[in-house]
C-alpha cells in the first residue's frame, strides 16, 4: 500500500490494511467468510479488504439499534445536538485526513474530496441549530376550553444506503438530520467505497464514546445489493433513504411500499444549463465546464446537456472546445489535474458504450472521447471528456450516463429550451445563463424549470447545505439537507386538550347518555 494512505488510514483509526476488517456488529462481518475488495480507481491498487455481513450479523445490528432507539429518543434534542456538534469538530479535525481518502477510494479530485467533508461539517453545523427549532404548530379548536397542537417524534431506526460519488457526505446529511430528531441509524455505503465508511464509523464512534451514548445509535453494514434488499424489506426500518440510479430507486420504492414503510430517494438526473443569447458567456464557460467534468462526470448534479441559442451557439462551442483542449486528466491527488478517473473499469465501459450509441444515433463529437492508457493511467479507469451535437430525443440523450460526456442542442425561443430542459424523465438540477431579468423569472417560474433545483447565473452542479436538495419525476421526489428536509425524518402528531369539565363533540355532533 502507498505508505502516504497507510499513514492517513491510521490518523483515522483504521490500522488494518489488505486485511478483514475485524469489526463486528458494528459495521462488518463476523459470521460470514464472503469479502468485498476496495480498489482505488487512481492507481488500481487494492486498498482494503472487509468482511461482508451476514443475516446473523444484520440481526445482531437491528437488535442493538431497536434497543439503542429506546435510549436515545428521551434524550432532549438540543443535547442530541451537541453530541452532533462534537462530531462536527472531530470532522474538522480530520478534514484534510479523511479528504484525502475520499479522494483516493473514489476518484473525485482533492478539492472536491475535501470539499465533501466540509459538506459533513455543515451539516453538522445546520442539524446543531435545529436540534432547537423542531417546530410544530398550534391551532384554534372549534370546541370552548380545548386547545389543538401538533408535535413531531422520531421514527425509529433510519436505513441509509448511499452511493459511491459522495461516499461519506451523503450519509451525513441523512445521519445529522436522523440523530437530532431521534432516530438511530443503519448505513449501507457502496460496496464501491467501504474503506471512507469504516473511517467516518471510527469517527463517530469515538464521540458517541466519550458522551457515553449507547451503542447502537449509528451502526455501518457493509455488504452488496443482498444487504439492500434485507433494509429494504425490513418492517423494523420505517424509513430508507437511498441515494443511487432510478433503476435502483424503483426498486427500493415498490419493496419499501409494499409494506407501507417511507422511503427517501435521491436517484438520477440529466441536468441541463440553457445559455441564452443573454448570457455572459466566459462566467457561463465555468459552470458548464466544472459541471461537466467535475467528479469526472460522476454526479447526480452533473451537467449533461447544454442548451445553446442560436445566435452565440458556434462561438460558446468554440470556447467550450478551446476549454477541454486545456483540461487536464490525471492523478485526482495532484491538484494541478482538473479531471480523476471513472470509479472503476464498468463505469469506463458505459461511457465507451454511450458514445457509441450517440453516434449511431447520428450524433457528432466534436470532441472525441478515448480512453487513456499509459503509466499515469494504469488503473484503465482514465477517460477522456468529450462533446457531442445531437438532438434532445435521442434516446441516449434521454438516458443518464455517469461520464463526462457533455451534449449540445440548439434552440430558437426560450419557450423551446425550456421544453427540452423539461424533456426528459429526470428532474434533479437545471439552470440558465442569462442576465435578462424575465428570462430568469419565466424560467423560475411555474411554466419554467421542472426540476428540484433551477439556477440562474451558476451551474447545476453543487448545492448549499441550508437548502432541500432533491427533485421530481424519475428523481423519485426526495429532500434531503436543509429547509424542512427534517420532516421527512420525524412523525406528525396531532394532540388535543380539553381542560373544560364537560365533553362536546366535534362538527356539534350531539351524543347525550
Amino acid at each position: 500500500m502507498n505508505t502516504d494512505i497507510q499513514s492517513i488510514l491510521n490518523k483515522l483509526g483504521v490500522k488494518e490494511s489488505n486485511a478483514a476488517f475485524s469489526t463486528g456488529s458494528n459495521w462488518g462481518g463476523e459470521s460470514n467468510q464472503e469479502i468485498l475488495k476496495s480498489f482505488s480507481p487512481v492507481d488500481g491498487k487494492l486498498i482494503a479488504i472487509a468482511k461482508v455481513a451476514a443475516v446473523a450479523d444484520y440481526e445482531d445490528i437491528i437488535a442493538k439499534a431497536q434497543s439503542a432507539f429506546k435510549e436515545w429518543r428521551v434524550i432532549p434534542a438540543p443535547k442530541r445536538g451537541e453530541i452532533v456538534r462534537q462530531f462536527g469538530d472531530a470532522l474538522r479535525e480530520n478534514k484534510d485526513a479523511l479528504g484525502t481518502l475520499v479522494s483516493y477510494e473514489m476518484g473525485k479530485s482533492l478539492q472536491e474530496g475535501l470539499g465533501e467533508v466540509q459538506e459533513m461539517i455543515d451539516i453538522c453545523d445546520f442539524a446543531v441549530g435545529l436540534s432547537r427549532q423542531l417546530y410544530g404548530l398550534t391551532m384554534h379548536s372549534e370546541r370552548p376550553s380545548h386547545r389543538m397542537y401538533e408535535q413531531w417524534h422520531p421514527l425509529g431506526i433510519v436505513g441509509i444506503i448511499s452511493a459511491f460519488n459522495f461516499p461519506v457526505a451523503v450519509w451525513s446529511w441523512n445521519a445529522a438530520l436522523a440523530l437530532i430528531c431521534g432516530n438511530v441509524c443503519i448505513w449501507k455505503p457502496s460496496e464501491k467505497t467501504p474503506l471512507t465508511a469504516v473511517a467516518c464509523q471510527h469517527i463517530i464512534s469515538k464521540v458517541f464514546k466519550a458522551n457515553d451514548v449507547a451503542e447502537g445509535v449509528c451502526n455501518l453494514i457493509i455488504g452488496d445489493k443482498a444487504v439492500g434488499e434485507l433494509m429494504t424489506n425490513d418492517g423494523r426500518i420505517p424509513l430508507i433513504s437511498a441515494t443511487g440510479s432510478t433503476r435502483m430507486g424503483k426498486a427500493v420504492g415498490a419493496a419499501v411500499g409494499a409494506r407501507l414503510g417511507k422511503s427517501l430517494l435521491e436517484l438520477g438526473g440529466n441536468n441541463a444549463i440553457i445559455i441564452s443569447e443573454h448570457a455572459d458567456l466566459d462566467m457561463s464557460l465555468i459552470g458548464a465546464v466544472f459541471g461537466a467534468v467535475g467528479t469526472a462526470g460522476q454526479r447526480c448534479t452533473s451537467t449533461r446537456r447544454l442548451i445553446i441559442h442560436e445566435s452565440v451557439y458556434d462561438a460558446f462551442k468554440e470556447k467550450l472546445i478551446k476549454a477541454y483542449d486545456q483540461l487536464r486528466i490525471g492523478d485526482p491527488l495532484d491538484q494541478n489535474n482538473h479531471v480523476g478517473p471513472l470509479i472503476d473499469t464498468d463505469a469506463v465501459a458505459a461511457y465507451l458504450d454511450s458514445i457509441q450509441k450517440c453516434k449511431a444515433e447520428g450524433g457528432k463529437f466534436v470532441v472525441e472521447g478515448s480512453v487513456l492508457t499509459g503509466e499515469h493511467y494504469s488503473s484503465g479507469c482514465y477517460v477522456k471528456p468529450c462533446i457531442a451535437e445531437v438532438k434532445n430525443d435521442f434516446k441516449i440523450v434521454q438516458h443518464e450516463t455517469f461520464a463526462p460526456i457533455l451534449y449540445l442542442i440548439k434552440y430558437k425561443t426560450l419557450d423551446e429550451a425550456i421544453a427540452l430542459q423539461n424533456g426528459v424523465p429526470q428532474g434533479l438540477s437545471s439552470a440558465i445563463m442569462t442576465l435578462n431579468l424575465r428570462e430568469a423569472e419565466q424560467f423560475l417560474s411555474a411554466k419554467g424549470s421542472d426540476c428540484g433545483i433551477a439556477n440562474v447565473n451558476i451551474g447545476t452542479s453543487g448545492a448549499e447545505i441550508g437548502g432541500a436538495f432533491g427533485g421530481e419525476k424519475e428523481t423519485g421526489g426526495g429532500r434531503e439537507s436543509g429547509s424542512d428536509a427534517w420532516r421527512a425524518y420525524m412523525r406528525r402528531q396531532t394532540n388535543t386538550i380539553n381542560y373544560s369539565n364537560t365533553l362536546p363533540l366535534a362538527q356539534g355532533i350531539k351524543f347525550d347518555l
